[in-house]
């Protein structure tokens, strides 16, 4: 991606090292744990983990246009004891992830302005092995995830290599795509799709739950797919050659039929939460293909 003179985020914090707080209290993050254990069987391979918080944590309602934002957003600080924003994306190993966030920020305001409305962005942590977020404890075996609660994306850098070294899926619009994903669901927190989707999955089985997320998760690709096709500056586009076919490819490595053959040998698509690869990298390629948020709708599709 050409983002070597992009801006970066004020709305950024950093945690630094630490051990987290544990998956005690009776916390969405308890319930969470066996999901990524039993599932996935190894640390640093949920990758863009939507996840019980978000469907726990949401009330309210809301259509799926562009619209302001939900109650469940708290206010963020953009600073903290881990420095200023700006001396936090000085650090070259968190630079580029403050600009992609800017980039969404940018690409987001102009989407959600175009229906008359405000775009509210989302924080974003940072921390090393272990921290807190606003739905518990935040470990690094449960990969990137977006907590609806406080209104923040939760990552630790060290999910980059694995991205690419576990899972093959190198170059910097495969890292920018997880993001890219997860404002995806901040996106849906705001237009009140996350409230909608955790009250009709009260009344459901575990298996139509799962089916549920599943269309949670591909609009959150799809989402992901119209800010790239929308990411502008001054000279233009910020992608590259060769960054959609970087983006498709994590995509397929991501998905749960993929993930499934290769930790437990087997799929099996009741319990898939995410989606295939074929379906991950289909509602992807629609959001870069139409750079329309309206082209996301996969509760109708």
């Amino acid at each position: 991606m050409r983002l070597g003179g992009y801006r970066t985020s004020d709305n950024v914090s950093d945690q630094g090292q630490g051990l987290g707080g544990g998956f005690g209290g009776g916390g969405c993050l308890t319930m969470l744990l066996p999901l990524v254990l039993s599932r996935f069987g190894i640390g640093g391979v949920l990758i863009l983990l939507l996840g019980y918080c978000a469907l726990s944590y949401m009330g309210g309602g809301g259509g799926l246009g562009l619209g302001g934002p939900a109650p469940g957003v708290a206010p963020h600080q953009s600073s903290t004891a881990g420095g200023s924003a700006a001396q936090i994306c000085a650090d070259p190993t968190k630079r580029f992830s403050c600009q992609v966030l800017a980039s969404t920020e940018d690409t987001w305001a102009k989407l959600f302005a175009a229906q008359g409305q405000r775009y509210q962005p989302a924080g974003f942590s940072f921390y090393s092995g272990g921290g807190n977020s606003g739905c518990g404890a935040a470990q690094s075996a449960m990969g990137p995830f977006y907590c609806p609660t406080d209104g923040k994306i939760y990552l630790d850098t060290s999910f980059y290599d694995e991205l690419q070294n576990r899972f093959g899926a190198a170059g910097d619009f495969a890292q920018a795509y997880v993001i890219a994903h997860e404002v995806g669901h901040h996106i849906q927190n705001l237009t009140g799709v996350l409230g909608e989707a955790s009250a009709r999955q009260r009344r459901l089985s575990s298996r139509e739950g799962n089916a549920l997320q599943v269309l949670v998760e591909l609009q959150a690709d799809c989402y992901a797919g119209v800010w790239a096709a929308n990411a502008r500056d001054s000279q233009g586009s910020l992608l590259e050659p060769g960054d959609v076919e970087e983006g498709l490819r994590a995509a397929q490595a991501i998905g749960d039929d993929t993930l499934q053959r290769r930790t437990q040998g087997r799929v099996v698509p009741e319990a898939f939460t995410h989606g295939t690869a074929e379906q991950r990298s289909q509602w992807l390629r629609r959001g870069l293909e139409t750079g329309d948020p309206a082209a996301c709708d996969t509760f109708a599709a």
